[in-house]
């Protein structure tokens, strides 16, 4: 028989002890110290408290729990000597089938990992749906990290020990995250449709009115209509519009609020940058249907069809849309195959005319404001082991292309205090940007793209292109350190006898939370049990588009393998998508409560 919270919360020290047993492997100490935070509100609460404990156990404690795990096919399993709840992992992951070279293979892998760092190494085989990793999840994981820092692996050993905690926790509880296994389903599924190129390599790859854009649009809009939406279309742009109407009204005669994100990728990247922010205000939509329950406001789901600017040179083309920022002048942008964006939408069946784009412009009154859920794409609550943050603002940045022009010169003849090296130069500005960054300790610098023209291993660099981008929280804080960067280019320049150009190339304005609306999202997690954990989005969203038009705020929803996004290793769990799915549920519930 399953366990509940109120027996846990009534039960004696002992006692609740037993209850918890077999949770870490070999080290009941971490349950036995959480009960102290009793009573638990929830059983993500009796999680983070037990997370709390190990984090102020010291690293002495931590390595130890660590080497109390057995190895992945190692010897306890062979001479079956596992815990009852290893055993059942490893099985599950196909560990007790493997093939004579596989287990060869990963007894390499141990000894290898465990001559470099000291421990075992730990992965959560049950995976992120709890279904099991295949044996070659498995041995890939093992590889990649192998390569990995010792003070990285450690805290990724621990936070795959807290999600197998995790699992035997609503293993104990008979909990099961239906709603986020739906939502995980969805993106697996969603995710099977890749453009040419890209589809026949295993990458996901899916750009603004392709094939696999398109059929994923279809795909979107039979589960809208089948979650139980009162209205579905594809507007001009693409979009996917799914509307469940408010109580005992029709859409005319009612405020919605708008949510969404954008089905588009970047090129061989990740199953849920965009999409989760679909798929998981579609469940609470159909957690609705299926209780036949209506709230005195319509809710308006859109998929956005492109945010990511992949296929031609603008982004945002479907919030974009909404807002009535959509520039004429890119229907007759060109691709690299020469096609038109206007060719583009009418082969997808779209007007491809700014008539018809022009009417999707909102009206703001018409709408209470604009939410979006989407997953962090970033390390911060992967390394806090928090699944869900709040957003305060997405930062406002600013980008640049430029060039430093210096004196090219043989190598071994110049004499260093003679050189004008612009490498050198844009060297120097590279580490300045990041230290003055690190000032403001939410701001960031970056220059991704450094070229030399023409250079040669013995010339030093006459010129060096080079991009700068600069973000920060809120659009004070972004000039200010682009003020800094730029007076602190020009003294470099001065100082080492080179000049400088410098083209700006976007400049994007900040879009800070309404702080109505970050309440709500605040409310909505702590309702689940679960500290708040408030930070900014370093990158851009849908939500910033919106911003211009109406109130808007964000969740964040914790990424595994380090956050990592735009890459295929982007994953989270359905344990986290349940929980956002519940917040939204709260959130929405909360906001019946304040409508009229």
């Amino acid at each position: 028989m399953p366990i509940t919270l109120e027996q846990l919360n009534a039960a004696s020290p002992a006692e609740a002890a037993q209850m918890l047993d077999g949770l870490y492997e070999h080290s009941p100490w971490i349950a036995e110290r959480a009960l102290a935070a009793r009573p638990f509100r929830s059983v993500p609460h009796l999680q983070h408290a037990m997370v709390q404990v190990l984090a102020s156990a010291g690293r002495e404690a931590q390595i130890a729990l660590i080497r109390a795990h057995p190895e992945l096919a190692g010897k306890a399993m062979v001479s079956k000597t596992l815990t009852a709840e290893s055993t059942h992992e490893q099985g599950k992951a196909g560990l007790t089938d493997c093939s004579p070279e596989e287990f060869a293979h990963i007894q390499q892998l141990n000894a290898d990992y465990n001559a470099k760092f000291g421990w075992p190494f730990i992965l959560a085989v049950r995976g992120p749906r709890g279904t099991g990793l295949s044996r070659q999840q498995i041995i890939a994981a093992f590889e990649r990290r192998l390569q990995g820092h010792p003070a990285f692996e450690l805290q990724e050993c621990l936070r795959n020990i807290h999600r197998i905690v995790e699992i035997r926790l609503a293993d104990k509880f008979g909990v099961e995250p239906a709603s986020g296994n739906h939502v995980w389903d969805w993106a697996e599924e969603l995710a099977r449709h890749s453009d040419p190129g890209f589809a026949e390599a295993g990458q996901l790859t899916v750009t603004y009115l392709t094939e696999a854009h398109r059929t994923c649009a279809q795909r979107l809009s039979w589960w809208m209509k089948e979650a139980g939406f009162d209205e579905v279309g594809i507007d001009a742009v693409g979009n996917v519009v799914g509307r469940y109407l408010g109580e005992r009204t029709s859409s005319s005669s009612v405020r919605f609020l708008l949510t969404g994100s954008h089905y588009d990728t970047v090129r061989n990247g990740g199953k849920y940058d965009g999409r989760l922010g679909i798929l998981v205000p579609m469940e609470c939509v159909r957690r609705l249907a299926r209780e036949g329950r209506r709230l005195p406001f319509g809710l308006e789901v859109v998929a956005f069809a492109e945010e990511e600017g992949q296929r031609y040179k603008a982004t945002f083309l479907g919030s974009g849309a909404l807002t009535g920022d959509f520039n004429p002048a890119w229907l007759d942008q060109h691709d690299t195959d020469g096609v038109s964006m206007r060719e583009a939408m009418r082969t997808a069946g779209l007007p491809g005319e700014m008539d018809s784009i022009n009417a999707l412009r909102r009206s703001p009154s018409d709408y209470l404001g604009f939410v979006e859920v989407h997953i962090e794409q970033g390390p911060v609550l992967n390394e806090l082991d928090l699944p869900l943050g709040i957003v305060t603002s997405i930062n406002g940045s600013v980008r640049y292309v430029g060039e430093i022009i210096g004196t090219a010169s043989h190598a071994g003849t110049t004499p260093m205090d003679r050189r004008c090296d612009a490498a050198n130069a844009v060297a120097e500005l590279m580490l300045f940007a990041e230290e003055r960054a690190l000032r403001d300790g939410d701001s960031v610098a970056t220059v991704g793209q450094l070229g030399v023209p023409n250079g040669s291993i013995n010339v030093v660099p006459g010129r060096c292109h080079f991009s700068l981008d600069l973000r920060a929280p809120t659009d004070a804080q972004r000039d200010a350190l682009v003020a800094d960067v730029r007076e602190q280019l020009d003294a470099i320049c001065t100082r080492r006898g080179v000049r400088w150009s410098l083209e700006e190339t976007l400049r994007a304005a900040a879009a800070p939370s309404d702080p109505a609306w970050q309440s709500r999202w605040e409310r909505a997690v702590e309702q689940l049990g679960l500290p708040l954990h408030r930070m900014p989005s370093g990158a851009g969203h849908d939500a910033m588009k919106l911003h211009e038009i109406m109130p808007q705020a964000m969740l964040f929803v914790r990424g595994e393998n380090a956050g990592i996004s735009h890459n295929p290793l982007e994953s989270t769990t359905s344990h986290d998508m349940q929980l956002a799915v519940d917040a939204f549920t709260n959130l929405l519930n909360d906001l019946a409560q304040e409508t009229p």
